[in-house]
């Protein structure tokens, strides 16, 4: 929806805080304003249009002295109007006006109120409050220049070389001066001895239906991103589904480097069978290579599996703006949360299965989300995820183990999901498509994408500069040559220690191979458990 820039303290330049919050333009096309706050405080916020078009203009001003600036979508915004703001006068008709009322209303204590994907600084004279959604689908960082001053800020570039330190905004958390970090999103299914639930099949489809429902919420035109995998598959059935009887017509998309792709070849026979209108985009491997440092430089982060994927995802959502697209849905998360990369099913014991489980769901700021909200938002474009709606998280997350796990070794993955949709009497999707081996995006736009490209990295960089890696990058330091690339061009653009400590490495559990394609799994369909076996990959 936005970029929002914060420098909360006296002193800074105005001129110079909207010159760094224009880094974040490509997040925001539509508009872009400051307000000077009377301690000197100055809050920025470049905008994407999304709720609101006329009126929503940020940053917005409550009923007294506090403003605010938002990254997202409240879907619940409406509801919360209705009922406990249902005494204050509001601006405007924008979801996140809510926020700042809720902030006047309640004091610090009103995250969880919120149902939605959200970053936002809240400034009230002196007073100031920063806060991020419960799983982090929304960037947001945080710094503090040489004269204590505090940033928040969307994305690292605006922020990185103003500051003496910087980090990430841990996800359902907020911050205040006179608190400091509170945890305001304690699920029950963070202890993984709480998956004691029953299996609810029609549980499951419904609060998977309701979860997509919200996030169709839109004054502009929504779009699908259809891989042909599950996941995707199922979240654009069931939004062709909830738009039946609208005059808008439903456009779905898919990438590789050909027609003959695994995910093209899977996404054209689901959009048949659902009714999209569908667009295949194509691309090469030189195409690939040659917007690497621009996407490195986009979803700041040089973890390889977010590189290797970031790119499609990247010259995707290029394709999808140029179509009139502003809002996409996307799969990410159910791998996650049902255990479905393929290295799930070599896990020792149930309880190893559901803590990983847990865990890439609590990292998936690091990693997916990461590169599904930056890829799409350097093209103006805002990725939404179902599969990550926290009703539906409380749901699928504390369903017992056993009924999660594979049973044997060449069970199918997410099990319980494709069941859950498996309805012959109402297809939600073909059976080759609900049954669809998991594929990792990097892998199913085109095998040879991933192998030529660990191909021209190694070509880039020479045995000499890998051998001295660990001292020319101490922190995290690269073990491939293709790591090398990636962490190098990082390093241009983020020279900083606390950036290289922003990144954390995706790596597979429970395999010999820790390369993070899928492929690198002997449970893979077309396995290569050699490839990238000169080292672990970083």
């Amino acid at each position: 929806m936005s970029g929002l820039l914060a420098v909360i303290g006296k002193g800074k330049d105005p001129r110079l805080v909207k010159e760094l919050s224009e880094r974040m333009s490509h997040r925001g096309p539509d508009e872009s304003d400051l307000h000077i706050m009377e301690n000197g405080s100055v809050i920025c916020h470049e905008s994407l249009s999304i709720i609101d078009l006329k009126s929503g203009k940020q940053p917005i001003q409550g009923t007294n002295k506090g403003w605010v600036i938002h990254d997202g979508e409240i879907y619940n915004y409406q509801k919360l109007k209705d009922t406990v703001l249902k005494n204050h006068t509001f601006r405007t008709k924008s979801d996140s006006e809510v926020i700042v009322h809720l902030y006047e209303e309640f004091g610090y204590d009103f995250c969880n109120k919120l149902d939605g994907d959200f970053a936002f600084v809240v400034i009230d004279g002196d007073d100031y409050i920063a806060g991020r959604d419960p799983i982090g689908v929304k960037p947001l960082y945080y710094g503090l220049d040489e004269r204590g001053r505090i940033y928040f800020s969307s994305e690292m570039k605006s922020i990185a070389d103003q500051c003496k330190s910087f980090s990430t905004f841990p996800p359902g958390h907020y911050y205040t001066a006179k608190t400091g970090f509170v945890k305001y999103y304690d699920p029950e299914y963070e202890e993984y001895k709480n998956a004691n639930q029953p299996l609810d099949l029609n549980l499951i489809r419904e609060s998977l239906i309701e979860a997509t429902r919200k996030r169709l919420m839109s004054d502009v035109p929504v779009g699908v991103l259809l891989s042909g995998g599950v996941d995707s598959s199922l979240t654009s059935a069931i939004a062709f589904r909830l738009l039946a009887g609208t005059k808008e017509k439903l456009h779905s998309f898919s990438i590789g480097l050909d027609a003959n792709s695994p995910d093209n070849i899977a996404a054209r026979k689901a959009a048949d069978f659902i009714g999209t209108e569908h667009h295949e985009i194509y691309f090469t491997v030189q195409d690939g290579v040659g917007i690497l440092e621009k996407l490195i430089y986009h979803i700041e982060t040089y973890d390889v599996i977010s590189v290797r994927s970031g790119v499609p995802m990247y010259l995707l959502a290029k394709a999808v703006k140029e179509k009139g697209i502003k809002v996409i849905l996307s799969g990410e998360g159910a791998d996650e949360v049902f255990g479905g990369h393929l290295y799930f099913r070599n896990a020792p014991s149930s309880d190893e299965f559901q803590k990983e489980t847990i865990e890439r769901v609590q990292k998936l700021f690091t990693a997916d989300l990461l590169r599904a909200d930056k890829s799409t938002m350097a093209h103006s474009l805002e990725a939404r995820v179902p599969f990550l709606d926290k009703d539906f998280l409380d749901v699928a997350i504390r369903i017992k183990t056993e009924e999660k796990q594979p049973k044997t070794y060449e069970a199918v993955e997410k099990y319980i999901l494709r069941k859950a949709f498996d309805t012959p009497e109402d297809p939600y999707l073909p059976s080759e498509i609900l049954w669809r081996q998991k594929e990792q995006f990097s892998d199913g736009v085109g095998y040879n994408w991933v192998d030529q490209l660990i191909e021209y990295c190694t070509s880039q960089i020479s045995d000499e500069q890998l051998a001295g890696a660990a001292l020319e990058f101490p922190y995290n330091s690269p073990t491939t040559k293709e790591a090398y690339l990636y962490r190098s061009i990082f390093h241009k653009h983020y020279p900083q220690v606390s950036a290289a400590q922003t990144v954390r490495k995706w790596i597979p559990k429970w395999q010999d191979n820790l390369d993070p394609s899928g492929r690198a799994n002997v449970a893979h369909v077309k396995a290569d458990t050699e490839i990238s076996k000169s080292g672990i990959t970083v």
